[in-house]
């Protein structure tokens, strides 16, 4: 099977061909230089930019893999969750192209991509290796963990009840008067910094449950620079900010995600979304799943960022396991549940 894939739920404008679980190519263009003057994507901005950049974008795509829109055996695109004007662009854009070729159209999840992208590896799914498992999405606007119980059959354990994990970071580093994006550049400060030097809440990781909340730790340390506001004047206390934010984010994250784990007797974890970026992250994922005897997947950088590469191998698997096509007129799911 010859796919291509597009993807515009956000700030990333990016189309991908897949053949027979390959990713011939992926490109991407990031929006963020853009929305770094506003310190957060503006929707009207991002929808612009990729009504700009699709075409110049899928011809690059098309260029790479060498191969004509005519060789396509299907087509998909991100339905679903997203900036609904964003999501129109390439959800339209897709249809257009399936129905223009008489062709196969799909829909997919954006968050069911990233719960699959562990499993590529090096451009090429890995399904044939594939293993029931505990697996921990986490990104700006979600965090979640899924019990992953067989190729395509998962439950939602448990989401975020406020804010998201990638959230609290940015948010924090707007406190702290950080650049935009704010999750990487407190990744980067945090280095250096002492991660035991503020004890910031750790928000519900004794709770049985599988939730997350972290708008109390955002809170914590804004009330914590208010009543200390000569941090902001230090470098290096800057630094260890970021080191106790990262550090109380990662705990819970990483504690949560092995306790559930063990209750289900699952002995597989993946981990995927932009904060799993996060060198701590993927350090104490390791590190945790180590000691616990865990196999751990961490989806590769480049597929944790937005991308159409994960949409299309998911496209292509869901087809050639027999799910049934989009209807071509369908329209987007901006609130499209994982479930």
């Amino acid at each position: 099977m010859l796919l291509a894939a597009i993807e515009t739920s956000c700030d990333e404008t990016s189309v991908a061909l897949v053949r027979d679980g390959t990713i011939l190519s992926s490109v991407v263009s990031s929006q963020i230089k853009l929305h770094s003057e506003y310190g957060g994507v503006v929707p009207e901005l991002a929808t612009r930019e990729h009504l700009r950049n699709l075409l110049p974008v899928a011809r690059e795509a098309f260029q790479r893999a060498q191969i004509h829109a005519t060789d396509l055996d299907a087509v998909a695109a991100t339905q679903g969750p997203g900036l609904p004007p964003a999501l129109v662009i390439g959800f339209q854009a897709g249809q257009a192209l399936a129905y223009s070729l008489d062709r196969p159209f799909i829909g997919i999840n954006h968050h069911e991509a990233h719960l699959y992208s562990p499993w590529i590896h090096d451009g090429r799914a890995a399904f044939d290796s594939f293993e029931p498992s505990i697996s921990l999405i986490v990104s700006g606007g979600h965090t979640m963990l899924v019990h992953v119980r067989a190729e395509l059959d998962h439950v939602v354990l448990g989401s975020t009840v406020d804010d998201a994990a990638g959230e609290c970071f940015d948010k924090t580093a707007k406190l702290l008067g950080l650049s935009y994006p704010g999750g990487p550049e407190m990744d980067r400060l945090a280095k250096t910094g002492n991660p035991r030097a503020h004890d910031f809440p750790r928000p519900m990781i004794k709770d049985a449950h599988d939730d997350f909340s972290f708008s109390g730790l955002k809170t914590s340390v804004r009330y914590f620079l208010r009543d200390h506001p000569e941090t902001l004047e230090s470098d290096q206390s800057i630094r260890d900010v970021c080191a106790s934010v990262q550090s109380a984010i990662v705990e819970v994250l990483v504690q949560k995600t092995v306790r559930a784990a063990r209750r289900l007797g699952v002995k597989c974890i993946t981990a995927s979304g932009g904060v799993t970026c996060n060198s701590a992250l993927r350090t104490e994922l390791q590190r945790a799943c180590a000691q616990q005897n865990f196999k751990l997947l961490l989806a590769e950088p480049k597929l944790c960022t937005d991308n159409a590469g994960m949409i299309a191998i998911l496209a292509e698997r869901k087809l050639q396991r027999g799910n049934t096509p989009t209807n071509i007129t369908a329209d987007i799911r901006s609130s499209w549940t994982l479930e």
